[in-house]
C-alpha cells in the first residue's frame, strides 16, 4: 500500500522525516518496503504566476510568448506551447534551475529565437495526472510568486507498506495514521467519517434484496445522490490519488477511489438511470453466466461467485470489479453510492479463478468489517456534495447492519509479565491500547479490554492483547534471555544429514548446485519422448500455461538450466540439483501429492579444462556420469550396481542403466538421447543421472575394521561370456562364489574378436584380490577359491576361461 506523507499528515503529523517514521513503524510491526519520491525533488523553484500578456510567437504558429508575473520586480518572459494559455490566468511555473520529476533540469533558453525564462506547467509534468492537453490553471486569488507546494501538493515522500493479511484496518490512510499515532505518541485527529451528511431510514427510488445471504454478503448499504455534475476533480484530489498510485479519471470515479484509500473500504458508484428496473439483487452467479467488467473483458462465472444484478441481469462482480453496463458516464446526473461487506475467502477464490486482481479485491479478501461500510458512505456523501454539487436523498438502505457485539478480554498484570519477561505497568498498558482504539476498564487483577470493531478478526484472546502492548511499548526494549531448556540443542535429522552429505559430495566433485522451477509445462512429456509423465499434479491457478504442472523429474529443469548456460557461451557444464518432485496420489484428487526428494546431475562438454599437454580433453559420457555417481554413493557406504535398460525413453539406447541399491531400483544413469538434447539446443554428448533419495536409508554409524597385516594375493582372469552378459552380472557371480576371501574385483579390459572367440562372444578381464584376516594365504587357498569362481561362471553364465 502506498501512503503519501502529506496526506498522512492531515490526520497525524509526528514531526519525523520519512526515514525515521519508516524505522519506527518497522519496530511496531508495520513493514515498510521502501520510500519513494512522488512529484518534484525540490519544490522551491516552483511558484505560482499570473499571466499578464499572451502574444503569438513570431516564428511558430503553435507557440505563444507570455509575460508572467512571478512576484519579482519585472515579469518573466516564457514561451508556452499550450493552446489554452490566456492572459489573466493563475498558473504554475518552473523557474530556471528547477528539476522536473523525470530528472530534466530547466535553464533559460531561446525557443525559435525568443528567450524563455521558465516553463508554464501542465498536470502531467508535475505527476498530478496524465492530462497534457493544456496548462494547469489554478483557481482562487493567489499572489504571484507563492510557492506552488502551498497551493497544490507537487512533492511528497511515499511510504510503500507491506500490510499483513491480519491487519486490513491498515489498508486505509486513516488506519495507518492510527498506527503512527500509537507508535510515536503524536496526536490523532478525528476520523473523517464522524460527521455524516446522510441520514438513516427508508430510501425511495431503488429496491435492493440479498439472495446470497449474510454469509456471502454480511452488509449492503446504498444512498442516492441527485444533481451530480460530472467533471474533472480538483487538483488536490488528483495529486493525492496519483501519489497513492491511482489514475485520476473524473470527480465521481475519483471520489470512490479516494474513499477506498482513506477508509480502506472499497465502494462503487452506479449510474442510477442505467439500473434496469430500479432494483438490485445480490445473488450467486449461475454456471456459465457472462459479465463484461469495467476493463471491457467478458468473463465467465460459476456458482461460487457473487454478482449484483438488476432487471436485465448481472451488472457487477461483487467485491472484485464493477460492470460496464451501469458505469458512470458524462451524462450521469444521479448516482447510487453502494458500499458493501463481502465474504473474504469467497472474494479471494473469485479473483484466483478469473486471474483478476483489483484494489477492491486486495482489501475485501482480507475480510473487512461491516461497520466500515457506513464510514465510507459518510465520507463519500460529503465529497459528492462538495465536489459534484449533489444533493443526498433522505434515507439509507442498510441490509445486514453492523457486526457482532464487541468482545471484552481480561488482560492480567501477571500474565503480561509472564509472557514478556518484564513488568509493564497497568497504566502504561491502558494508554498504549487506547491509542489504537481499544477501550479499557479496571479489573481486580488487570484490565477488561474491549476490542474495537476494526480489530475484531485478529484480536481474540489475552495473548493478542499482550502482543499489542509489546509492539507498541517497543519489542526492542524487552530483555534478551536464553531459552530455559539448557539441554535443548538443534540437530539435523538422519534424512537431513543424508541430503547434506550427498550435496557436499557432488560439490566436492566440482559440480555446481542449481535450483530449478518446481513447475513444468504439459509438453514436457513430449519433449522427453514419454507417452505421459507419471501422475503429474496440475495446478488450479498456474502463473502461465508453461508452468501449469508440478515436476515429476529433475531432468527437465536441469536441461533448461544447461540450455540457458550453453546459450551464454558455457562449454563445460556440470550441474546438480537437490529438490522435491511431485506425484499425484491415486486415492483422491484432493489428497496432497507425494513429494519424494531427488538428486540429479547433468554433465556436458569436456570433463576437465584443456591444457597444453591435453588440448582436447574427452567429453562427458556415460562413464563420466557413472563415475560421479560412484563417488556419490561411495560416500554413503552403500552397495549398488547398474543394470542396462531400454525403458527410459529420453536416454540413449545402449548407454542407459537403472541404478539399484541393495536390490532396490532407485534411479537411472545414462546419456541423454541426441534428439532430446537437440530439443534443448545442446550439441554433443550430454550425460545425467537422477536418484530418489527418499528410497535410500540414511547410512548407519560408520563401522571400522582392523588394519590387516597379512598381504593380499592378486590374480587376473579373462572370462569368455555371451555379448548379452553385463559387467554387473559377471561381477555379481564372482563376488558370491569368491566369498569370503575375495575382497575386491574389478573389470579392467574387454576384448572382442569373432574369429578367436566366436560370434556373439566377448572376453572380459577382471582383477581379483584375496585376503584373510588371520593368516597369509597360500596357493592352495587361492586355487580353491579360483576353482569355485570358475565353476560358478560356467554354470550360471556359460563362461569359459580364456587361455591366451
Amino acid at each position: 500500500m502506498r501512503v503519501p506523507i502529506d496526506w498522512l499528515h492531515e490526520y497525524c503529523n509526528p514531526g519525523l522525516d520519512a526515514s525515521a517514521l519508516a524505522a519506527r513503524l518497522a519496530l511496531t510491526g508495520t513493514e515498510v518496503e521502501r520510500i519513494e519520491r512522488h512529484g518534484v525533488l525540490a519544490p522551491e523553484p516552483f511558484v505560482t504566476g499570473l499571466v499578464l500578456e499572451r502574444d503569438k510567437h513570431p516564428d511558430a504558429d503553435r507557440l505563444s510568448v507570455c509575460l508572467v508575473d512571478l512576484g519579482d520586480p519585472t515579469p518573466a518572459q516564457i514561451v508556452c506551447g499550450a493552446p489554452n494559455v490566456a492572459a489573466g490566468q493563475t498558473v504554475g511555473v518552473a523557474r530556471p534551475g528547477a528539476v522536473m520529476p523525470d530528472g530534466t533540469k530547466l535553464k533559460a533558453a531561446k525557443l525559435r529565437g525568443v528567450e524563455s525564462q521558465g516553463m508554464v506547467l501542465s498536470e502531467r509534468e508535475l505527476q498530478i495526472s496524465e492530462d497534457h492537453t493544456g496548462i494547469m490553471v489554478l483557481e482562487g486569488a493567489i499572489a504571484p510568486g507563492t510557492p506552488l507546494q502551498e497551493v497544490v501538493p507537487i512533492a511528497t515522500d511515499v511510504l510503500v507498506l507491506e500490510i499483513t493479511p491480519n491487519r486490513p484496518d491498515c489498508l486505509g490512510i486513516y488506519g495507518v495514521a492510527r498506527e503512527v499515532a500509537a507508535a510515536t505518541g503524536a496526536e490523532l485527529r478525528a476520523a473523517p467519517w464522524e460527521h455524516d451528511p446522510g441520514s438513516p431510514g427508508p430510501l425511495e427510488g431503488i429496491e435492493i434484496t440479498n439472495e446470497a445471504g449474510d454469509e456471502l454478503c454480511p452488509r449492503f448499504t446504498a444512498r442516492i445522490l441527485d444533481g451530480v455534475r460530472i467533471g474533472p476533480s480538483p487538483l488536490w484530489l488528483k495529486a493525492r490519488l496519483s501519489a497513492a498510485g491511482q489514475r485520476p479519471i473524473s470527480n465521481v470515479v475519483d471520489i470512490t477511489n479516494y474513499v477506498m484509500l482513506l477508509t480502506g473500504q472499497p465502494m462503487h458508484a452506479f449510474d442510477h438511470a442505467r439500473i434496469a428496473g430500479a432494483r438490485l439483487n445480490v445473488r450467486r452467479a449461475r454456471p456459465g453466466e457472462r459479465l463484461t467488467t469495467l476493463d471491457e473483458q467478458a468473463r465467465t462465472l460459476d456458482e461460487a461467485m457473487v454478482v449484483i444484478e438488476d432487471a436485465d441481469g448481472p451488472t457487477s462482480l461483487a467485491g472484485v470489479m464493477g460492470g460496464a453496463r451501469s458505469e458512470v458516464s458524462d451524462a450521469t446526473t444521479t448516482v447510487l453510492s453502494e458500499v458493501a461487506t463481502w465474504n473474504g475467502p469467497n472474494i479471494h477464490d473469485t479473483g484466483l479463478k478469473l486471474a483478476l486482481r483489483s484494489e477492491a479485491l486486495a482489501r475485501f479478501e482480507k475480510q473487512l468489517q461491516p461497520e466500515q461500510a457506513l464510514w465510507a458512505q459518510a465520507v463519500a456523501t460529503r465529497l459528492f456534495i462538495d465536489l459534484c454539487g449533489a444533493t443526498v436523498r433522505p434515507g439509507t438502505i442498510d441490509l445486514g447492519g453492523p457486526g457482532p457485539a464487541p468482545r471484552t478480554i481480561r488482560l492480567r498484570d501477571a500474565r503480561v509479565t509472564g509472557l514478556l519477561g518484564v513488568s509493564i505497568p497497568r497504566e502504561r498498558c491502558r494508554r498504549l491500547l487506547e491509542t489504537i482504539g481499544f477501550t479499557t476498564a479496571d479489573a481486580e487483577d488487570g484490565l477488561d479490554v474491549t476490542v474495537p470493531d476494526f480489530r475484531r478478526a485478529d484480536v481474540t484472546r489475552e495473548a493478542d492483547l499482550i502482543e499489542e502492548v509489546a509492539r507498541l511499548d517497543g519489542v526492542e526494549n524487552l530483555p534478551a534471555t536464553l531459552p530455559a531448556r539448557r539441554s535443548a540443542v538443534g540437530r539435523l535429522t538422519p534424512r537431513q544429514r543424508l541430503r547434506r552429505r550427498v550435496e557436499d559430495a557432488l560439490a566436492a566433485q566440482g559440480l555446481h548446485e542449481v535450483v530449478g522451477w518446481s513447475f513444468a509445462g504439459p509438453d514436457l512429456a513430449r519433449r522427453l519422448r514419454q507417452s505421459t509423465l507419471a501422475a503429474p499434479v496440475t495446478l488450479a491457478n498456474p502463473m502461465s500455461s508453461e508452468q501449469s504442472q508440478l515436476r515429476t523429474l529433475l531432468v527437465g529443469s536441469l536441461l533448461d538450466i544447461a540450455q540457458r548456460n550453453r546459450a551464454r557461451g558455457a562449454e563445460a557444464i556440470a550441474l546438480f540439483e537437490s529438490g522435491s518432485v511431485y506425484h499425484a496420489r491415486a486415492i483422491s484428487a484432493e489428497a496432497l501429492p507425494e513429494e519424494p526428494h531427488h538428486i540429479g546431475a547433468l554433465l556436458a562438454g569436456p570433463v576437465r579444462p584443456a591444457t597444453w599437454r591435453d588440448p582436447r580433453p574427452p567429453a562427458a559420457d556415460f562413464y563420466a556420469a557413472k563415475g560421479v555417481l560412484a563417488a556419490l554413493l561411495g560416500t554413503l557406504g552403500l552397495s549398488w550396481e547398474v543394470e542396462p535398460t531400454a525403458e527410459v525413453p529420453f536416454l540413449h539406447p545402449g548407454r542407459a542403466a537403472r541404478v539399484r541399491v541393495e536390490g532396490r531400483d532407485v534411479g537411472w544413469v545414462g546419456e541423454i538421447h541426441p534428439s532430446v538434447a537437440a530439443d534443448w539446443e545442446l550439441d554433443g554428448t550430454v550425460a545425467a543421472f537422477e536418484i530418489d533419495l527418499s528410497a535410500l536409508e540414511p547410512p548407519a554409524a560408520a563401522q571400522f575394521r582392523d588394519l590387516v597385516s597379512f598381504p593380499p594375493v592378486h590374480e587376473d582372469l579373462a572370462v569368455i561370456v555371451a555379448e548379452t552378459v553385463s559387467a554387473t552380472e559377471l561381477l555379481g557371480v564372482i563376488r558370491r562364489a569368491g566369498a569370503p576371501l575375495l575382497q575386491e574385483v574389478a573389470v579392467f579390459d574387454v576384448y572382442r574378436d569373432e574369429a578367436r572367440l566366436g560370434p556373439g562372444r566377448k572376453s572380459v578381464a577382471v582383477r581379483l584380490s584375496y585376503r584373510a584376516g588371520d593368516r597369509t594365504l597360500n596357493d592352495e587357498d587361492v586355487t580353491r577359491q579360483r576353482r569355485r569362481i570358475i565353476d560358478a561362471l560356467a554354470s550360471e553364465l556359460e563362461g569359459v576361461i580364456r587361455a591366451g
